[in-house]
């Protein structure tokens, strides 16, 4: 009885280990370069006609309506000179960033 050999491409492949600052620090190839050129310049042109939408089912009035934001209370809050300079260097709306940390906390509470 003979033993079956094998084949080349049942073998596991090795395995490579790879950093991310391996990845970015490879330089682009022409070929990539080419192709990175084009779809930036059609970005710039707002040209989209490149992509098929025909699989997407249209959106009903129904779904649309889900898609409003919920509406907003205005409130004034006290908070520690030390957490608004925090909410502060991130720049401007810092009631927005205030909004979606608490957003997060309830549904994590939930």
């Amino acid at each position: 009885m003979t033993m079956k050999k094998s084949s080349a491409s049942s073998r596991p492949a090795k395995l490579i280990s790879v950093s991310a600052e391996s990845i970015f620090s490879k330089p682009v190839s022409k070929a990539q370069k080419a192709v990175l050129t084009r779809i930036a310049k059609r970005q710039v042109a707002g040209d989209d006609s490149g992509i098929d939408y025909s699989d997407i089912p249209a959106l009903t009035n129904e779904q649309l309506a889900q898609f409003r934001r919920a509406p907003k209370v205005l409130v004034a809050a006290r908070i520690d000179q030390e957490v608004y300079d925090w909410l502060m260097q991130y720049g401007k709306g810092y009631s927005t960033r205030i909004n979606g940390i608490l957003r997060t906390v309830m549904e994590q509470a939930r």
